[in-house]
């Protein structure tokens, strides 16, 4: 009796030790998934720009989305596409497309650095009859600082690949950025 005794109650604790050793395991494994996909989305931030110019005979109109991962509160890496419709009347139109890729440094919370290559394609459309239209490809890399206050940040940037076909008309740039 006492043999089939001691071996119900080991029967019994082995069960029980497996059932938690199981519940534990699964456990830990709900909470990394659950972890590992949000944390990820927690770190990303969309924003981007809008810019719009019109003066007599002159529009400007430009669309910037872009997202960043922060990795930490110091530094992120982002993506971000752009369209801009230029038109000078009676002289020419243009649309410029394309893509760019933006570090950001925070080595204080309210100063950001920034690093962004752009590659835009340039299509432009003389309205004069002796005049070609123009397609090419335009790069720009872009080191620029500013003043950081909650999502938004003001500053400027400096095109080091400028010349003198620049698109922009000039290598110094002021910029506002903002990521929610």
């Amino acid at each position: 009796m006492r043999k089939n005794n001691s071996y119900t109650i080991s029967k019994s604790v082995f069960i029980a030790i497996i059932a938690l050793i199981t519940n534990t395991l699964h456990a830990q494994q709900q909470t990394i998934t659950t972890n590992s996909s949000s944390d990820f989305w927690k770190n990303v931030q969309f924003g981007g720009g809008i810019g719009l110019g019109f003066s007599t005979g002159y529009t400007n109109i430009s669309l910037s989305p872009s997202a960043i991962y922060n990795f930490n509160e110091y530094a992120a890496l982002g993506l971000g596409a752009q369209y801009t419709y230029i038109k000078q009347k009676n002289f020419y139109n243009a649309n410029l497309y394309g893509g760019s890729v933006i570090g950001l440094l925070n080595p204080f919370p309210q100063i950001q650095l920034s690093a962004e290559l752009e590659q835009l394609r340039v299509n432009v459309n003389f309205y004069d009859a002796n005049s070609n239209s123009q397609d090419f490809w335009n790069t720009g890399l872009f080191l620029g600082a500013g003043y950081r206050s909650g999502y938004a940040t003001i500053g400027a940037r400096y095109n080091v690949l400028s010349d003198k076909n620049n698109i922009y008309g000039t290598a110094f740039m002021p910029f506002v950025r903002v990521y929610f």
